[in-house]
């Protein structure tokens, strides 16, 4: 399973076992909260109609006088209240009234009226001096039929002389129980919601951050050019820079065994030009002899020169894992200048370059290297062009990229070395003096075009002679 998926399944369990846990709770607590408030408001109630019929009871009128008339007028009133989306438009209580012994002498439904109620919960506390309260089901098999009963004495002149009992249905407030029970439910269901878009916003965010790590560390194992993420938080981003030294250390290490076996490879054969020539000359040859082996001498050392040269601004090229001092360039004024940093050579091979820029080319890069990369290419064609033919310097765009073709009207390559004119130290022997160069030419173009996130061809062209193709990304 997923380390994202198994994140957000372990933090909506811990969430939502949390969130049932709240919920619960306050689902269980609705009522009983709802039931407590309500009982409070019925003590205040009761001592307050208690203080009411105390007159009346002391003075035997309790059923007749302005307290029963009071109390009939109350029940009769249609409040039309509005109570947090509730309408409440009658007056819901029972209040009946008995006498010191527990004897009901009044009852506001008059269906109580000379019962013996000493023994009812909340009449009979009030008479030992507690608190009387009490909840009764008027059907047992109804939860919903209850009824909450508070009791308050009733007191003239100091003296218990009866207990007086309000009575609220719990039907009435049940509307209340039911709307707060519902909007827990909702702000439950809510909160489970949120910490599940959470839990899944954060895992995407996770599986992003692993996903970019792993597309590196392919890159990285697939010898390409990548660069570590910065995103994903401060561990991802020093994973990532730990991963990114590792990787230029082993690298590195590496590259510089490979560079050293290639570079003593390509420089013995110079080297031993040079040794030999030199013996000779130690023999004291003719001066037409001292003459050529001065001329090989000089020669191979210039070869030597070149190899090193050569090596390391590839090796500098093959280092980087962006363009050093990048900025707008217009490919097409790199080409003039390559075309005119070339003359003489061009004048000495009788050869002339046409530029057909359709194109600006405009990019973001490095100019120095672009340049250096074009100007190889340049000198391939010079090398392999039969004296009098033209090099055909060509920019276009296609697909948001422009493609700098370098084309001459030589032989072309051989069909067996056309896969390996990219490899380093593979070069074909010029038409001109047979002699190789480097090598290392071809494989700094590619390595310029990739730098800049592009790429570098070499094929025959359908009607003759060599096509070497730069391509690079457009600036947009």
């Amino acid at each position: 399973m997923n380390i994202s998926v198994r994140l957000f399944l372990g933090y909506f369990l811990v969430v939502g076992l949390a969130a049932w846990f709240v919920l619960n709770i306050f689902s269980h607590e609705t009522e009983p909260g709802i039931r407590q408030a309500t009982e409070e408001t019925l003590v205040d109630t009761a001592h307050l109609l208690a203080e009411l019929a105390a007159q009346d009871l002391a003075g035997g009128r309790i059923g007749t006088g302005s307290f029963a008339a009071s109390v009939r007028a109350a029940i009769r009133r249609t409040p039309q209240a509005s109570i947090s989306g509730v309408q409440k438009d009658s007056v819901d209580f029972r209040v009946y009234v008995t006498d010191a012994r527990g004897i009901v002498v009044y009852d506001s439904e008059g269906s109580a009226r000379g019962a013996d109620y000493s023994r009812w919960r909340d009449v009979a506390r009030v008479l030992r001096g507690e608190y009387g309260a009490r909840s009764t089901r008027e059907d047992p098999d109804d939860p919903g039929s209850s009824v909450m009963y508070v009791a308050a004495p009733i007191f003239w002149q100091g003296d218990l002389i009866g207990v007086l009992s309000v009575a609220k249905p719990i039907a009435s407030v049940q509307p209340y129980i039911s709307r707060a029970a519902t909007r827990v439910k909702k702000a439950g269901l809510v909160l489970l919601a949120a910490s599940a878009f959470i839990g899944l916003a954060f895992s995407a965010w996770l599986t992003f951050s692993i996903n970019r790590l792993q597309a590196y560390a392919r890159e990285v194992a697939a010898g390409r050019r990548a660069e570590p993420p910065t995103t994903g938080g401060t561990q991802f981003s020093e994973l990532a820079k730990a991963l990114a030294a590792m990787r230029e250390k082993l690298e590195g290490k590496q590259y510089v065994e490979k560079y050293v076996q290639n570079l003593a490879h390509e420089m013995k054969s110079p080297l031993t030009a040079v040794v030999g020539a030199a013996e000779l000359l130690e023999e004291d040859p003719p001066a037409e002899d001292r003459r050529r082996f001065s001329r090989s001498i000089a020669d191979q050392g210039r070869r030597l020169q070149q190899i090193i040269e050569r090596m390391l601004l590839l090796a500098r090229v093959e280092q980087l894992q962006s363009p050093e001092g990048r900025a707008e360039i217009s490919m097409a004024e790199v080409a003039r200048q390559c075309i005119a940093s070339r003359a003489a050579a061009l004048e000495g091979r009788q050869l002339a370059c046409r530029l057909d820029a359709r194109t600006e080319g405009r990019l973001r890069g490095d100019a120095f290297l672009l340049q250096q990369a074009l100007s190889n290419l340049l000198d391939n064609a010079i090398e392999f062009s039969p004296p009098g033919n033209p090099i055909d310097l060509t920019l276009a765009e296609r697909d948001e990229r422009v493609e700098i073709a370098v084309r001459d009207h030589g032989d072309g390559a051989p069909d067996y070395a056309l896969p390996h004119l990219f490899e380093r130290f593979y070069s074909l022997p010029r038409p001109a003096t047979g002699q190789k160069s480097t090598g290392l030419g071809l494989p700094f173009v590619r390595e310029v075009a990739r730098l800049h996130g592009g790429d570098a061809r070499f094929g025959n062209h359908p009607e003759g002679g060599g096509e070497a193709m730069l391509i690079l990304p457009l600036s947009r």
